[in-house]
């Protein structure tokens, strides 16, 4: 409902009767998905329940006193009433029309309803791409033969096909946080358990939780045991499977999957399911709440009807319906108690450094400035401040400039960003591997983000994005002007050696997602001059002015494709020069291959008299230093 009224760098507030009966840590999740749907924030008043909550987690009752004051001296506290607030816009949802669904398989709006899930699946698997993946409907039924070879199923003999949840993952601060769903997942596991359900061999299951408090309460009610017992053990706190650290599939599925271009799919209490943001080989990811990815990593499959089909069979052969297993209200109720006890929260949140004795062996240098190791490969001195001085840049006009890729809708920090597992071919893999590293030993991009060797390299890298100057290849490809089809980084960097700007084109929202700070970074060290869309998501655009690097927008109607720009020709951005004004027009010039030329206005997505200040220091890092030297 949100995408669809556009709320893009709108400020988002909940408020009515339903919003009040919600409580604090179900409004967390909902606030938490800003990103999701495009706003600037999305947020809940301040009252009672907000209030329980600080008691419940360990707060001072003068703690309490002073917020409950402070809210009220303001007149602020309280979830307003329709009618209170003269907002600009109101829209009405009605909770009691809301109905179970997953969202999925490539974007976090695109809502299914629980009970459509495997028809919805089975339409896209026969829809030609990009909406789905193009095969026969023939081949849905197929399955393939896989003999495992990970520790503790090698040898495992079992068969994987279309539809397959390979990956199980409770995981992402949005729903790890909240108790009533990590408690739910607990009691569908221990009610899987007790009636004998095993998880298919295939599917790797983990649970990440957002804190160590989540692990307490689920050991306190016992049902950690019973996760356990279905394959949701700890694997760590934090970002896991949401963020592309789902780790590597078994050899033997991994071997099928690929050799046999299986859909598979992936099911996750994440709140973001971008295309080879969860794994590189899996093309369907499904966001659901944590007791439906139990139910799903048990029925092994999404082309199962869930609420009508048996998702399984208990040790007897029996059939078991979601409904045998489901975790009602009251249950959670019955458990829900143990999670808010304020001594736990004090325990594990007071004298913190004391706790991580493994941290603190650590061995480090001490002094006031950092000393950098030219021969690590995690961190490297930023390159961001090279050749800076006191004097601040100015607007110019930019000359002979090509295009280093052109992209449709729904680009992705996601797809911009170096996100997940590094391949061992890829620039980064290539890059590590002269440095000495092993490919076992990549870890994430993630995990090297304070590197920027390795993460310029891996801007634009993804698998799955779609650069049209190469189609239908897939993946962070390139035509350089000579025809030649390398990787973007490495035409990037020839064009940088050149001394030959670069523009990047996009279609509509290109930049959805979360801030993803290295797609602003990576964009930048790439040498990319402009960023020319349709229309872009509010915090990658507000990145990207704040790298230094220029957002601009085709008029409405009007696009890289109206224009018929294909990557052969030369572009000239004119009208930057003198007195710069936000969300001014400016020119672009498109200088075909044949010699012929075509004036196209666009929009100066500088948006605030700030942000002109910010481009002008070559972005907000050289605008702060020069402050901070300044005093």
């Amino acid at each position: 409902m949100l995408r669809k009224a556009k709320v893009v760098g709108k400020f988002v507030e909940f408020f009515g009767e339903g919003a009040a009966s919600l409580n604090a840590t179900d409004r967390s999740t909902i606030a938490n998905m800003a990103p999701e749907y495009g706003a600037t924030m999305g947020f809940f008043g301040t009252d009672e329940k907000t209030l329980d909550y600080f008691r419940a987690t360990g707060r001072s009752e003068q703690q309490i006193s002073t917020i409950r004051n402070y809210y009220t001296a303001q007149g602020m506290f309280g979830i307003p009433k329709k009618g209170d607030v003269d907002y600009s816009t109101v829209l009405d949802l009605d909770l009691g029309s809301i109905t179970p669904a997953v969202a999925g398989p490539k974007r976090p709006q695109d809502r299914i309803e629980l009970n459509e899930l495997h028809s919805r699946f089975a339409e896209l698997f026969k829809t030609a791409a990009p909406d789905g993946y193009g095969k026969s409907a023939d081949e849905l039924s197929k399955r393939f033969p896989v003999t495992m070879t990970g520790e503790g199923k090698k040898g495992v003999a079992t068969e994987i096909g279309h539809g397959d949840v390979l990956i199980a993952a409770i995981t992402s601060c949005t729903n790890t946080s909240n108790p009533s769903v990590m408690l739910a997942a607990g009691i569908v596991a221990k009610k899987a358990a007790e009636k004998g359900m095993k998880v298919p061999a295939y599917v790797k299951t983990s649970l990440g939780p957002g804190s160590r408090v989540v692990t307490e309460y689920l050991e306190k009610t016992g049902l950690q045991k019973h996760l356990n017992a279905v394959g949701f053990n700890l694997v760590g706190y934090g970002c896991t499977t949401c963020i592309g650290n789902s780790g590597p599939l078994d050899g033997g599925v991994e071997e099928a999957v690929v050799g046999n271009d299986v859909i598979a799919a992936s099911v996750l209490s994440g709140n973001r399911n971008f295309e080879a943001r969860v794994h590189q080989n899996i093309k369907a990811n499904f966001l659901a709440s944590p007791p439906l990815v139990v139910a799903y990593a048990l029925a092994g499959t999404v082309l199962k009807d869930v609420n009508n089909e048996p998702i399984g069979k208990d040790r007897d052969g029996n059939d078991v319906f979601l409904k045998d297993i489901w975790a009602s209200l009251d249950e959670v109720k019955e458990v829900l108690q143990a999670a808010f006890e304020p001594e736990m929260y004090r325990k594990l949140y007071t004298e913190f450094a004391e706790q991580n004795p493994m941290w603190n062996q650590i061995p480090s240098t001490v002094g006031q400035v950092y000393e950098w190791d030219p021969a690590s490969t995690y961190i490297q001195e930023p390159p961001f401040f090279e050749d800076f001085s006191m004097t601040g840049g100015t607007f110019s006009d930019i000359h002979g400039a090509r295009a280093l890729a052109i992209f449709g809708d729904s680009v992705t920090t996601d797809h911009i960003s170096p996100a997940g597992a590094i391949k061992a071919n890829s620039p980064a893999g290539l890059y590590l591997q002269e440095n000495g590293v092993k490919p076992e030993d990549f870890n994430s991009y993630g995990s090297r983000r304070g590197n920027d060797r390795v993460m310029v390299r891996g801007t634009f890298a993804n698998v799955r994005i779609k650069n049209t100057m190469v189609a239908p290849k897939e993946g962070g490809y390139t035509k350089l002007s000579s025809g030649e089809e390398v990787s973007i980084y490495d035409a990037a960097m020839k064009y940088k050696a050149d001394g030959t700007p670069v523009i990047i084109f996009g279609g509509q929202e290109y930049g959805t997602g979360s801030s993803r700070d290295w797609a602003a970074k990576g964009t930048r060290l790439q040498g990319v001059s402009a960023v020319i869309t349709q229309s872009f998501e509010r915090i990658h655009r507000s990145n990207l002015v704040g790298m230094g690097v220029l957002p601009l927008q085709f008029k409405e109607g009007e696009s890289a494709g109206s224009h018929g720009i294909d990557g052969s020709e030369t572009f000239d951005i004119i009208g930057l020069s003198g007195d710069v004004r936000p969300r001014q027009d400016v020119t672009l010039r498109i200088t075909r291959a044949d010699g012929s030329s075509k004036e196209v206005t666009l929009t100066l997505r500088i948006d605030t008299p700030i942000e002109v200040e910010y481009y002008k220091a070559g972005g907000i890092l050289p605008f702060v230093l020069r402050q901070l030297v300044a005093r």
